[in-house]
């Protein structure tokens, strides 16, 4: 079936409360070719006694007009049987023409495949729903939750990357704050850290005869970083910063 006539399918939280085939009042208005402007003419169609709220609900759309200028319009959503009423009203063969299609739509509509398929697409709505209200009650993740996830050990630099910053000076900070020093290519920490478990160091091979090693931070040693840098420099990480929270 053609649909000369766009369809609105309800899903059942519309201004009538019920899942109702609606059209709108400005495409009926388009198709019957009217030679009145639309307001004028709905205007008239209220003379044959329809009511609002019952046969038609009123809504406002937006558009953007060709210079780009964005204005609103008045339209009024019909019930199909309204719709298949004003066609009829129209005495002429555009008016028979959309009545007839209402009727296929109707039966379509009522059909037993559309009805299970309204019904499959209402529950997995309210499935959605649930779900999105269940996400927002979730509490959301703070560093140190992302942090206890982790169990390896980090760079410096993978650090810095979520204060938002790079190795350098994060490096000069941790030094600044007393926490580590440098000693020829790498990073040592003061005596008082050593025995916390903070950091272990990951040996390199350079070429057959060389090695270099490096100082890598474990997770509570990236858990000490977040604590120090929050409660001595105020720094918060990009992921606390974005959620406007603090992790407790």
């Amino acid at each position: 079936m053609n649909q000369l006539i766009p369809i609105i399918e309800s899903s059942g939280s519309d201004d009538y409360g019920n899942n109702d085939i609606l059209v709108s009042g400005r495409d009926l208005h388009e198709f019957l070719e009217i030679n009145t402007r639309y307001n004028d003419w709905f205007k008239r169609m209220l003379d044959y006694g329809f009511v609002e709220g019952v046969d038609y609900v009123t809504v406002t759309q937006k558009r953007v007009t060709a210079q780009g200028n964005k204005t609103t319009y008045t339209d009024h959503h019909l019930k199909l049987d309204t719709a298949k009423e004003i066609s009829m009203i129209q005495r002429n063969e555009k008016g028979k023409q959309a009545r007839q299609y209402f009727i296929e739509v109707e039966k379509k509509w009522n059909s037993p495949e559309m009805i299970i398929q309204r019904a499959m697409q209402i529950q997995q709505r309210k499935i959605e729903q649930l779900e999105a209200e269940r996400e927002e009650l979730l509490p959301k993740a703070t560093y140190h939750d992302i942090v206890l996830q982790s169990k390896s050990l980090v760079s410096t630099t993978q650090i810095a990357k979520d204060f938002g910053m790079g190795a350098p000076t994060l490096n000069k900070i941790l030094h600044d704050l007393g926490i580590q020093y440098k000693k020829g290519h790498r990073w040592y920490l003061y005596y008082e850290y050593q025995d916390k478990g903070y950091a272990q160091s990951k040996t390199w091979a350079i070429n057959a005869d060389e090695t270099k090693d490096h100082m890598y931070w474990t997770q509570k040693g990236r858990l000490f970083i977040y604590e120090t840098l929050k409660n001595k420099k105020g720094i918060l990480p990009i992921v606390e910063r974005e959620q406007g929270q603090v992790a407790q």
